[in-house]
């Protein structure tokens, strides 16, 4: 079977890079220069987008307090991710640019107007990351004693992104006629109010921008639950999924794939990016060796199940390191939690926590040939449609990893036929994903 290229983007966040570490920065990226020289260098080895992650609140989710958060720089300090967006597409050409907003905080009008704007300064590579947000404490930032549970929570959503569609073509795509003869920037016949009235929201129109290249952004979204996946089937051009073993990729894609055709939509516009964290080095007794000590680390699972908790509102220092957990639900993300909990395994909770560092899939360690490789042979079986890649769990992003990554790992795929090694010219981010 001859090789098929799959697509490639990056998960990561306005937020501390790597500080602690012998090879690594100072902790203070916060003139966006950092992930600028990131982003220009994924550009570099042809990444689809980079995904700029956001949350509204500083987690107490573990222990009660912020304490570890904030000593650990988990989930927080983290930057806007919208200037940061600017800021990539305007240094770099060919990049999709995706940044995450939610429902929740901004009002729909504004949030198609601040859409609008940086696709047109990214010349039609931007892409909104949707987002409804699943921390409580990130609902009393906004006037809310708690968020709605999550089934209303989607169907907020939908007719939110409905609205927010609305809003994109209440400009006809050449209302902007720029008529020196009668002095007409724009023809007042194609633009229109929307009038929209729901059972959440309403909004006049039309909005006060001119239409950016895509019409829309690109949507980008994460759908765990049946509920999310629904959403997700019906609304992304991309979809954020965790990893798990290889038949449960297969499940997922085929299960998003299936919604997909049955609301109506073509299955093959939507890709479905597994999150992976790939650790290298030149031998494969080095990258273990990298991986060790990571997991090895004293505060290794203190990290990690802190993270868990700020996405899933569970407090996990209240369970037993060395026994099972009990099967949990949540009103936060609960496919992030069922991905980490392996109900069924009998696995301990630190034996669980060892399993993040993959972010959930196996041969992941190892040269870049090797790691090459094994994500071919997953791609084959699975189907498709690529990966996210992400920093190693409990560390943060840093040079030598953005380098491990574009120069390393990428050549290898590439080599394989596996990743693409150059751009369209002038394609949009969703010119760059329906391309194969």
């Amino acid at each position: 079977m001859s090789a098929r290229p799959f697509h490639l983007g990056w998960f990561t966040n306005f937020a501390v890079d790597e500080w602690t570490k012998t090879f690594t920065g100072d902790g203070d990226p916060w003139d966006g220069k950092f992930y600028i020289e990131m982003a220009q260098a994924m550009e570099r080895a042809c990444f689809d987008y980079i995904m700029l992650e956001d949350t509204l609140m500083i987690s107490e989710a573990y222990g009660g307090t912020n304490e570890i958060y904030l000593k650990h720089n988990i989930m927080g300090p983290k930057a806007d991710p919208s200037p940061m967006a600017a800021l990539i597409g305007a240094s770099t050409t060919h990049l999709g640019v995706v940044a995450t907003f939610s429902t929740m905080a901004y009002p729909p009008f504004m949030l198609a107007r601040l859409c609008s704007t940086l696709d047109n300064i990214c010349k039609g590579r931007f892409g909104w990351n949707i987002v409804t947000t699943g921390e409580d404490l990130a609902a009393e930032n906004f006037g809310m004693d708690k968020l709605p549970p999550r089934q209303a929570r989607y169907d907020m959503a939908d007719e939110y992104v409905e609205l927010c569609k609305q809003l994109w073509e209440s400009w006809e795509p050449d209302a902007v006629v720029r008529d020196r003869a009668t002095g007409t920037y724009a023809d007042f016949t194609k633009v229109k109010p929307i009038h929209f009235k729901g059972s959440y929201y309403q909004s006049r129109g039309p909005l006060n921008c001119v239409p950016s290249p895509q019409g829309r952004p690109a949507f980008v979204q994460a759908g765990g639950s049946p509920r999310g996946r629904q959403f997700a089937a019906m609304t992304a051009d991309s979809i954020i999924a965790p990893s798990m073993g290889v038949a449960g990729l297969k499940a997922y894609r085929d299960d998003v794939r299936a919604r997909a055709a049955a609301g109506g939509r073509d299955p093959d516009e939507i890709k479905v990016l597994f999150v992976v964290a790939p650790i290298l080095g030149e031998t494969e007794e080095e990258a273990r060796a990298k991986a060790a000590r990571i997991v090895e680390a004293s505060d290794y699972c203190e990290k990690a199940l802190a993270m868990i908790a700020a996405i899933t509102d569970i407090d996990f220092s209240t369970f037993a390191l060395d026994a099972p957990l009990p099967h949990l639900t949540t009103n936060g993300e609960q496919g992030s939690l069922d991905a980490f909990q392996q109900w069924g395994s009998g696995k301990t909770l630190r034996q669980l926590c060892a399993d993040q560092l993959g972010r959930g899939l196996d041969g992941l360690i190892g040269t870049p040939d090797q790691v090459a490789a094994r994500m071919g042979e997953v791609m084959a079986e699975v189907g498709g449609d690529g990966f996210l890649i992400t920093r190693p769990f409990t560390t943060n992003i840093s040079r030598q990893y953005i380098n491990d990554i574009c120069e390393g790992l990428v050549p290898a795929l590439q080599r394989r036929g596996l990743a693409r090694t150059s751009y369209a010219e002038g394609a949009t981010l969703r010119d760059m994903l329906r391309e194969f």
